[in-house]
């Protein structure tokens, strides 16, 4: 497989490295999952692959290209070419949840507002949300918010998504829900998602490849039946201390 995104020997954080010496890629067509212990630098890590938090040190190749050695107008295409939902579904609360989906068609194209109204009832049906497009984010349940920012991020049906605790605070019915919306950006559009999760249930459900964190590097990276399988204690922890 291609990959989309080459790390290498990366180090990120913010005053300090909560993660050092990274190496890992991103191949087009799967969904990758991050996953760890709360701070261990998971959505930190997230955010600079997706451009939104400059390394320490180390390399990010987006597309081929050293995303944080790039001019910024060489960047902007670049990540035009990428979809950010975020942990907390970050929809404008004064703005219908239509208008929101339909926010970077109006501000990235120059196509008409009949063709952006239908691109957007369409991806609405998608996710589940057909018919809820005139109302506004504080009249949907949590899991539709998170479904209303899945549409916005992908509704210029970019080739990377990338999605940061999706599930988190959901019931598992829900959670289901989103996940199943995630397999299907992957199997019905072809995009390719990197998922920051710590929640197992979601983590089996949407998975192909799985990349684990803790004391401040990589400690497993593969299939999750290796990981399932893998020797690191920690590692085999995760995966079955909470069925017992």
């Amino acid at each position: 497989m291609t990959a989309l995104i080459e790390v290498t020997d990366l180090s990120v954080g913010y005053d300090r490295p909560v993660l050092e010496g990274v190496s890992l890629e991103v191949r087009r067509g799967e969904i990758l999952t991050l996953l760890g212990g709360s701070g261990c630098g998971k959505s930190t890590m997230l955010r600079t692959l997706a451009g939104l938090l400059p390394p320490l040190s180390g390399e990010v190749r987006l597309f081929g290209e050293p995303l944080y050695t790039l001019l910024p107008e060489q960047r902007a295409p670049l990540l035009q070419r990428i979809g950010l939902a975020f942990q907390q579904d970050a929809l404008f609360t004064s703005m219908t949840i239509e208008d929101n989906v339909a926010l970077p068609l109006r501000e990235l194209t120059k196509l008409p507002d009949s063709i952006v109204c239908e691109m957007v009832r369409m991806r609405l049906a998608l996710v589940g949300l057909e018919g809820l497009g005139r109302r506004m984010p504080s009249q949907l349940s949590g899991g539709q918010r998170k479904r209303a920012a899945l549409a916005r991020a992908s509704i210029l049906d970019p080739e990377l998504i990338f999605a940061d605790e999706p599930t988190a605070g959901l019931d598992p019915v829900v959670a289901a829900e989103i996940d199943e919306t995630l397999v299907q950006f992957r199997d019905t559009l072809g995009m390719t998602v990197v998922i920051v999760s710590h929640e197992l249930e979601s983590i089996r459900a949407t998975a192909d490849r799985a990349v684990m964190f803790a004391n401040r590097k990589i400690i497993a990276a593969g299939t999750l039946d290796e990981l399932e399988h893998s020797r690191d204690q920690s590692v085999f922890r995760f995966f079955h201390a909470r069925a017992g």
